[in-house]
């Protein structure tokens, strides 16, 4: 059964660590907490203890690792396939591919040199027939762009989504009619046009013949060593009494310091002359702020006398935490992911890493190519306790410890998402 929950108080108190201690490791993603009565936070013991051992340096008898399982005979198509991520994880979990459909050049020779045996349909998905799959493949899955949507709603279902990429995502499913359906996005959608969005696509999707169940996931939470959320909206064919299974939060974190250990040499970006002198003065863990005045405005410059914390600016990343959410250049403006120690950016194999790529994982293209590919990817161990999860579904099993059963309605009212 999963562990008790405890008060703020009281975790505080078993654990003998001050209460602000344990509300900034929550604010820095290290630790959850559920809401009870309306308002009271509950904690996770274990939760807690893991990370105060592992910001104390001490082992929590756990080693960083890329999953991997024993293949099953469930069969997946996975579109929008970028450079990976999501398809290894499901690999990774037992699942089949049976074809990918990518349009990046450089991310189809990605998949192609790591798995030539992969059916890697490079191109645009418009012009993608699937009507050969219809009734033989098990799950539909992909992470499609969120376009701007119209909303004329009345029924006319497809026409709710015409002209955007989730609208081929649809198409697919409504030509396989797959036993499961699984689509990933950013948070962002949850109140993107104020919730019209994903009330659009769940409404799609049930049109189309489905129960739906969305739940938000977070990657640090689930063997992987960076803060990254996704939002799962999960799929179920109507004539299949299949619960909806998503993965538990794990009760511990693995950090930049973990994933990052004994990382192979790589070819990585670097910073001109200048920026690189300014970056050598920003503490690990630190941010512009942490610059000496007359720095942080020469940095900044307009930004310098405007609103917002700007926490991503100037940012060097901390040993004793999840990475930030990598993105699709490490020495962006706004986005800075500075190395803990030397005053860099990342290295194509230490983001490969902390999006828990394994390391004989090789990327294609420029080196500007693989960043973005890379930061464009679903972590993949992420991946794999997704594709657990629906194998799960499949099978009828269920292991409590570390999956959660949910119902559909409550996960659309927890949105906002009213039918």
């Amino acid at each position: 059964m999963p562990d008790k929950k405890y008060t703020l108080l009281e975790i505080s108190e078993k654990i003998k660590t001050p209460l602000a201690t344990i509300r900034d490791w929550e604010k820095k993603g290290l630790i959850t907490s559920s809401r009870v009565n309306g308002n009271t936070r509950m904690f996770n013991l274990n939760q807690a203890l893991n990370v105060k051992r592992k910001l104390s340096g001490k082992s929590i008898g756990i080693e960083y690792k890329v999953h991997k399982s024993k293949p099953t005979n469930f069969s997946a198509i996975e579109l929008f396939s970028g450079a990976g991520g999501l398809a290894l994880g499901l690999s990774n979990a037992g699942l089949e591919a049976k074809m990918l459909v990518e349009i990046d050049a450089d991310s189809v020779k990605t998949l192609r040199k790591n798995r030539p045996k992969w059916d890697v349909i490079e191109g645009d998905i418009r012009e993608v027939d699937f009507k050969k799959h219809r009734k033989k493949i098990d799950i539909v899955i992909g992470g499609f762009p969120c376009q701007p949507f119209s909303y004329a709603g009345n029924g006319k279902g497809f026409g709710d989504t015409r002209g955007t990429l989730f609208f081929e995502f649809a198409r697919c499913v409504k030509e396989v009619m797959p036993k499961i359906a699984i689509a990933e996005n950013v948070r962002g959608l949850i109140k993107h046009d104020g919730g019209k969005t994903l009330n659009t696509i769940l409404h799609m999707l049930e049109k189309l013949g489905y129960r739906v169940a969305c739940k938000l996931l977070r990657s640090q939470f689930l063997d992987v060593g960076q803060k990254r959320e996704r939002l799962i909206v999960l799929a179920i064919r109507n004539d299949l009494d299949y619960p909806f299974i998503f993965p538990r939060p794990k009760d511990y974190i693995f950090t930049l310091k973990d994933v990052l250990k004994d990382c192979p040499k790589s070819d990585g970006a670097a910073y001109p002359k200048r920026k690189y002198y300014i970056m050598s003065k920003v503490p690990e863990g630190g941010y512009w702020r942490d610059l000496p005045i007359k720095l942080q405005k020469e940095y900044m410059q307009g930004s310098f006398y405007l609103g917002g914390g700007k926490t991503g600016t100037a940012r060097r990343l901390s040993w004793n935490s999840p990475s930030l959410t990598l993105v699709c250049s490490p020495a962006q403006g706004q986005t800075e992911r500075c190395h803990p120690k030397e005053t860099r950016p990342l290295t194509v194999r230490e983001s490969a890493r902390i999006q828990s790529f394994p390391d004989n994982w090789k990327f294609e293209g420029n080196l500007s190519s693989q960043y973005k590919q890379i930061g464009n990817a679903v972590p993949v161990n992420m991946a794999y306790f997704i594709g657990k999860c629906i194998i799960a579904m499949l099978q009828g099993t269920y292991n409590n410890k570390t999956m959660i059963k949910e119902e559909h309605v409550q996960n659309q009212l927890e949105f906002g998402v009213k039918k």
